[in-house]
C-alpha cells in the first residue's frame, strides 16, 4: 500500500462516497458467492438442490457476517492507531489478528463438518432437501479458512483507509467463483456439491492473490513473524469485536428462527424465503457498507480527537444512506417478483418470494438510519451498548413478532417480514435515546470541569 487516507480533514461528504463506494462494490460481489450459486442451481440443477442451497447459504452466511463483524474490531483498531499517530503498533495488532482468527477458523471448519446434519435439521431444512443441505455446508465448512482470512485482510485494509484493494481481490475471485459454477453444475452436473465447490475454491483464489499483493505493497507500518502471537492488541480488538459479533449473532439467529418457521410452511415458502433472502441479503449490503465506513471514518477522528467531526461524518451518512435506501426500497417493493424470476422459473417460488420482500421494503431505508448510529457508536468504541441494543430488537420485537405472524391461520409472508422493519425502528429509538443521553453527560461533565 501506497499511502493511508486521512479521513480527519477534508469534505466529509466526498471522503465517506469515495472510501464507502468500493467497500459497498466488494460487498454486493461477496454477495453474490451464494447468488449465484442459488441462480446457477435454481436454473440447471435439481428443484430440492435450490432448497438446500438456499438453506445452506444462509447458515453460511450467518457465520460470514459475524466473523466480518468481529473483524470490523481490528479495522476499528487499526483507524484509531492511524489517528492517533501510533503506526507501531498496527503490526502487533495484524500478529493478533493472525493468530485469534487461525484458531477460529480451524474450529469453525470441525464444527460445521462434524455437525452439519444437526445445523440443517436444527434449521429446519425440508426433509426432502437435507442431504443437499448437508454437502454445501460440509464442503463450505472444509474451506472455512480462507472464508476467514478474506475478511481479516480487508478489514486491515479498511482500517488503513484503502478501500480498493479488497475489492480487486473480491471481483477476481467472483469472476472465478461464477465460471467454477457453470462448469461444475451445469456440463458435470455436480448439483449442490459444484455450487459449494466452486464458492470455496474462488475464496481461496481471493486469500491467495491478496498475499501476493500485499507482499507487493510498501505498508506504512512494520510487522515480523514475532508478531504473530496472541498478544495484549488481541485482548483489546476483541474488548470491541465480541459484543459486535454478538450483535450480529443475535441478528443473524433472529434471522435464522424466522427461516425455521418458514420452513414449516412448506417447500414454496421455504424456496421463495431463500430467494427473497438473497435480494434482501444484496440491499442490505448499502447499510453494511455505510457502516463499516462509518466506522473507519469515525475511528480516525476520534484518534485524532475530532468529536464534531466525527458526529457530523454520523449524519452525513444517514443521508447518504437513506437515498441508496429510497432506491433499494422501491425496487422491492414494487418489483420483487420480478427480481425473483432472476433466481428462479417456478411461478409458486417467485411470488411467495414477491409477497415477502412488501413486507421487508420499508427496512432499506431504516437500516441505514440504524446502521449510522451503530458505525458510529463502534467507532467511538462503545460496542457493549451495540450488543444491548441488538439484544433488545431481538427478543422484544423481531423474534417475537415474526413467530406470531408465521402461526397465524394462512400465514402471510409480507406479515412476517414486517417483523424487521419494525424491530429496526425500535432499534433507531433506543440509539436516538443513548445519542442524546450521552452528549447530554459529556455537555454537563464538561460544564463541572471547567
Amino acid at each position: 500500500m501506497s499511502q493511508v487516507n486521512n479521513f480527519t480533514e477534508g469534505n466529509i461528504a466526498k471522503k465517506l462516497i469515495k472510501f464507502m463506494l468500493p467497500i459497498l462494490l466488494s460487498l454486493i460481489l461477496q454477495a453474490m458467492y451464494g447468488a449465484v450459486d442459488t441462480l446457477v442451481v435454481g436454473k440447471f440443477g435439481s428443484d430440492v438442490g435450490l432448497s438446500g442451497v438456499s438453506t445452506g447459504s444462509s447458515i453460511i452466511s450467518f457465520i460470514t457476517f459475524t466473523v466480518a463483524a468481529f473483524c470490523s474490531a481490528v479495522m476499528i483498531q487499526i483507524a484509531r492507531y492511524l489517528g492517533e499517530k501510533k503506526e507501531e503498533r498496527i503490526g502487533k495488532v495484524i500478529g493478533g489478528a493472525i493468530s485469534f482468527f487461525l484458531v477460529a477458523s480451524l474450529i469453525l471448519t470441525i464444527l460445521l463438518i462434524v455437525f452439519a446434519k444437526d445445523i440443517a435439521i436444527l434449521m429446519q431444512s425440508p426433509k426432502e432437501a437435507l442431504e443437499k443441505t448437508i454437502i454445501y455446508i460440509q464442503i463450505c465448512g472444509a474451506g472455512m479458512i480462507f472464508i476467514v482470512f478474506y475478511n481479516v485482510i480487508s478489514s486491515i485494509f479498511r482500517g488503513l483507509g484503502n478501500s480498493k484493494l479488497p475489492l480487486l481481490f473480491v471481483g477476481i475471485s467472483c469472476f472465478v467463483n461464477i465460471l467454477l459454477d457453470l462448469i461444475f453444475v451445469i456440463i458435470f452436473k455436480m448439483d449442490v456439491a459444484g455450487a459449494a465447490l466452486a464458492t470455496v475454491i474462488a475464496q481461496t483464489v481471493s486469500v491467495l492473490l491478496s498475499i501476493i499483493i500485499i507482499l507487493k505493497q510498501k505498508l506504512p507500518f512494520t510487522m515480523s513473524i514475532k508478531d504473530i502471537k496472541f498478544n495484549k492488541e488481541v485482548v483489546l480488538f476483541s474488548k470491541i469485536g465480541l459484543p459486535i459479533a454478538l450483535q450480529e449473532i443475535l441478528t443473524s439467529v433472529s434471522f435464522a428462527a424466522l427461516l425455521a418457521f418458514i420452513n414449516k410452511l412448506g417447500l414454496d415458502q421455504s424456496s421463495g424465503y431463500g430467494i427473497a433472502n438473497k435480494i434482501v441479503s444484496f440491499a442490505m449490503l448499502i447499510p453494511s457498507a455505510l457502516m463499516q465506513s462509518m466506522a473507519s471514518f469515525i475511528g480516525q477522528n476520534i484518534g485524532a480527537n475530532k468529536t464534531d467531526r466525527a458526529k457530523k461524518s454520523m449524519y452525513i451518512g444517514m443521508g447518504i444512506g437513506s437515498l441508496f435506501g429510497l432506491v433499494v426500497c422501491t425496487l422491492t417493493f414494487f418489483f420483487g417478483t420480478n427480481l425473483s424470476y432472476i433466481f428462479t422459473d417456478i411461478n409458486s417460488y417467485a411470488i411467495e418470494s414477491g409477497i415477502y420482500l412488501k413486507g421487508f421494503a420499508l427496512e432499506a431505508i431504516l437500516t441505514c438510519i440504524l446502521f449510522s448510529y451503530m458505525g458510529y457508536f463502534s467507532g467511538l468504541g462503545k460496542t457493549i451498548f451495540v450488543m444491548l441494543q441488538g439484544i433488545a430488537q431481538t427478543f422484544i420485537v423481531r423474534l417475537p413478532m415474526s413467530y406470531i405472524m408465521s402461526i397465524q391461520p394462512n400465514p402471510n409472508l409480507a406479515l412476517i417480514a414486517l417483523a424487521g422493519p419494525a424491530a429496526t425502528l425500535f432499534g433507531i429509538f433506543i440509539n436516538v435515546i443513548y445519542y442524546f443521553i450521552s452528549n447530554y453527560k459529556k455537555k454537563t461533565n464538561e460544564i463541572i470541569i471547567d
